[in-house]
């Protein structure tokens, strides 16, 4: 098992940048290899990806959600294993510190390969910026879910 854990200040309040976060539907809109997510329940989604020409598909399930604090999940079926929480942190009234944790198993030698090499550290990194600048530039979030899990 892998482990990556990364962070990002953005410049929103807190409710603004979990309540983006919770529309994971906006997700391929910011990260790179994500072709498509679908909300199935309030606890269920449908991933798919492609890297570099390779498409997968996986289902995450949300294990924990309170609001403006944390989003946890972990894979469930599919192509990917993998779980994480996100953390939102105030720093003050406009600025939100987002912190991502990420546990996964690379998939065959390419992927182990990959990993070694950094891409997948890389590639968070890249999804946390493109989020600060998508959230940044909107100034408001898109949508919201305030439930509990």
């Amino acid at each position: 098992m892998s482990k990556v854990e990364e962070s990002v200040e953005v410049r929103v309040p807190v409710r603004t940048a979990y309540n983006q976060w919770t529309q994971f539907e906006s997700f391929p809109e910011f990260m790179e290899g994500v072709e498509r997510i679908e909300q199935r329940s309030d606890t269920l989604t449908h991933w798919v990806t492609k890297v570099d020409g390779a498409v997968r598909e996986f289902d995450a399930e949300i294990t924990e959600q309170i609001p403006d604090e944390r989003v946890a999940w972990t894979t469930v079926a599919g192509e990917a294993r993998q779980a994480g929480v996100v953390t939102f942190h105030r720093i003050d009234d406009t600025t939100t510190k987002i912190m991502l944790q990420m546990d996964f198993e690379p998939d065959g030698l390419k992927e182990t390969v990959g990993d070694k090499l950094g891409v997948v550290k890389r590639q968070v990194i890249g999804d946390l910026k493109r989020f600060k600048g998508f959230i940044e530039s909107r100034g408001a979030e898109s949508g919201s879910w305030r439930g509990e899990v």
